[in-house]
């Protein structure tokens, strides 16, 4: 449920804030919760979220969707260490930009400086973002737990 509503903070409406929280942060919340208590009886399971590589980096005129992110990646590090020892992991995966109909709304400079940033020089496609989750998901990834799973060609480098 991808929804932005940019604008510099002093412009920024409160429902425009909470919105976006709402849709990004609080649903994660939500989800996690009524999937939990099944994955911890059972001893096992995975909870994989989507953040941003704005989440981790900040971008002007998205003070609320940085901060919604960004939650969402210390939401997940905290549940992780909370749920743990019951046998689920808890990670989150951060894209960059993504070939989407939310990128190719953008004017054709503002993608072509886009790629300039990314060291790949392209945009990823929804399926980079479906095989880290996939890898998440999978019995590969049973040792790791709080971690941050960037997929954005390079844009960002922890």
């Amino acid at each position: 449920a991808g929804i932005t509503r940019d604008n510099l903070l002093m412009r920024m409406k409160e429902e425009d804030w909470q919105s976006i929280l709402d849709t990004n942060l609080t649903s994660v919340y939500r989800t996690s919760k009524a999937v939990m208590r099944g994955m911890m009886k059972a001893r096992k399971g995975r909870i994989i979220s989507i953040a941003s590589v704005v989440g981790v980096t900040g971008n002007p005129g998205q003070t609320n969707y940085a901060a919604a992110k960004a939650g969402i990646i210390a939401f997940s590090k905290s549940l992780a260490k909370e749920i743990g020892s019951r046998g689920v992991t808890v990670n989150v995966v951060a894209p960059g930009f993504i070939d989407t109909d939310m990128t190719k709304a953008l004017p054709e400079e503002s993608r072509a400086a886009l790629q300039q940033q990314i060291a790949l020089g392209h945009l990823g496609e929804p399926s980079d973002i479906a095989a880290a989750v996939a890898f998440l998901a999978g019995p590969s990834a049973r040792y790791i737990t709080g971690e941050t799973l960037h997929v954005n060609g390079g844009m960002y480098m922890p």
